[in-house]
C-alpha cells in the first residue's frame, strides 16, 4: 500500500489525478453529453421512435418562416420567378399554383386527422398541423427540388413537376392532370415538418459541436499534428452518425407521406413507381447509401412495397375501391 514519508497512506490521489487527466475529462464529457441526450429525447408519434429534441416548437416555427423567406428571395435573386407572388396571377402560373395549393390542402387535412388519431390512441405529443402557417408557392426552376420547412411553408420547384407528371421530358399543364405522383413528393416534405426533423437535426448539430469543444479541451497539451488527427477522426465519426440520423428522418417522412397519401385519397400504388423513376433519372451516379443523406431510390421504393398492403387497405376503407 503506497504511503507518505511516516508512514502515512496516500489515499485518493490516484483518483484525482485520473479526472485530472485527459481521459477523465473525455470520460465526464461523455457522461454529460449522455445524461444531456437522454433528458431531451421526445418520442415521434408517427414511428414510435425517440428524437433529441432541444427546440421549441415555436423557435422551429420561427426559423422555418425566416428561412423560408431568405429561400424565396434568393430564388428570385437568382432569375427564378416565384409564381403568384404578387397579385396578379393568370394563366399556367395559376394553374400550377392552384394544383399545387390543392393537394397541399388535401395533404393538411389529412395530417390534421393523422394527428388528432394518434392522440385518440394514447400518444403524448403536441399536434401541429391545425396551427402551422400554411403556405404554397411554385417556384419556376429547372431543379427538381421540393421542401416544407417548419410552419408548413411549402415550395415546389417546376423542375420537379414533369418527373412526377407525364414524364416526358417537357413541362406541360398535361403533367398536372394526375397529381398522385406530386402528391407522394408533398406529403414525404410535409412529413418533415410533422415530425420535427429539422429541429433534430438542430439539436444533433448542438451535440457534435459539443462533443468537438470537450475533445479539443483534453487535448490542450498536445501537439497541433496529433490534435488535427484526433478532431478529423471525430469528425469523420460524427459526420457517418449524422448521415445514419438523416436515412432514418427520410424513410420516416416517407412513411408519414403514405400516411398522408391515403387519408388525402391520392393512390398510393403511384409512390414505388415515382422512386423508381427517380433511381432511372439518377442512373446509379450516387454514393454507397451509407455514405449518402438519403437511402437509395431502390430501398425506397421496395420499402413501399413492403407498406403498400396496409396502405391500400386503408385507401380502400376510406375512399372506395382503387381501380
Amino acid at each position: 500500500m503506497p504511503t507518505q514519508p511516516g508512514g502515512r497512506y496516500r489515499g485518493g490521489g490516484g483518483i484525482a489525478r485520473l479526472f485530472r487527466s485527459r481521459l477523465g475529462l473525455l470520460l465526464i464529457a461523455a457522461i454529460g453529453l449522455f445524461l444531456y441526450w437522454q433528458m431531451n429525447q421526445k418520442p415521434v408519434p408517427f414511428s414510435g421512435r425517440k428524437q433529441l429534441n432541444t427546440v421549441s416548437i415555436e423557435q422551429e416555427v420561427k426559423l422555418g418562416q425566416q428561412s423560408y423567406l431568405q429561400i424565396l428571395n434568393q430564388e428570385q435573386r437568382q432569375g427564378n420567378a416565384v409564381l403568384c407572388a404578387d397579385e396578379a396571377c393568370t394563366g399556367e402560373e395559376a394553374a400550377l399554383t392552384d394544383t399545387v395549393r390543392g393537394i397541399g390542402a388535401r395533404l393538411q387535412a389529412a395530417a390534421v386527422e393523422l394527428e388528432q388519431e394518434l392522440l385518440d390512441d394514447g400518444y403524448a405529443f403536441t399536434p401541429v398541423a391545425d396551427t402551422f402557417d400554411w403556405t404554397y408557392y411554385v417556384v419556376h426552376s429547372v431543379t427538381p427540388n421540393a421542401f416544407c420547412l417548419p410552419g408548413g411553408y411549402v415550395a415546389v420547384y417546376t423542375g420537379i413537376l414533369d418527373i412526377t407528371g407525364n414524364y416526358d421530358g417537357a413541362l406541360d399543364m398535361e403533367d398536372l392532370a394526375d397529381p398522385d405522383k406530386l402528391a407522394v413528393v408533398m406529403g414525404h416534405e410535409i412529413g418533415h415538418a410533422l415530425a420535427h426533423h429539422g429541429a433534430e437535426r438542430m439539436s444533433q448539430q448542438q451535440v457534435m459541436q459539443m462533443g468537438q469543444m470537450a475533445v479539443g479541451v483534453s487535448m490542450g497539451d498536445m501537439d497541433a499534428s496529433q490534435r488535427r488527427a484526433i478532431m478529423q477522426a471525430f469528425g469523420i465519426a460524427a459526420q457517418g452518425g449524422m448521415l445514419k440520423f438523416s436515412r432514418e428522418h427520410e424513410t420516416e417522412a416517407d412513411k408519414i407521406g403514405l400516411d398522408l397519401l391515403v387519408r388525402a385519397c391520392y393512390d398510393p400504388r403511384e409512390a414505388p413507381e415515382l422512386w423508381q423513376r427517380m433511381g432511372r433519372i439518377s442512373g446509379g451516379q450516387r454514393p454507397p447509401e451509407w455514405m449518402s443523406t438519403h437511402p437509395a431510390s431502390e430501398t425506397r421504393a421496395e420499402n413501399f412495397r413492403k407498406w403498400m398492403p396496409d396502405a391500400i387497405a386503408e385507401y380502400e376503407s376510406r375512399c372506395g375501391p382503387l381501380r
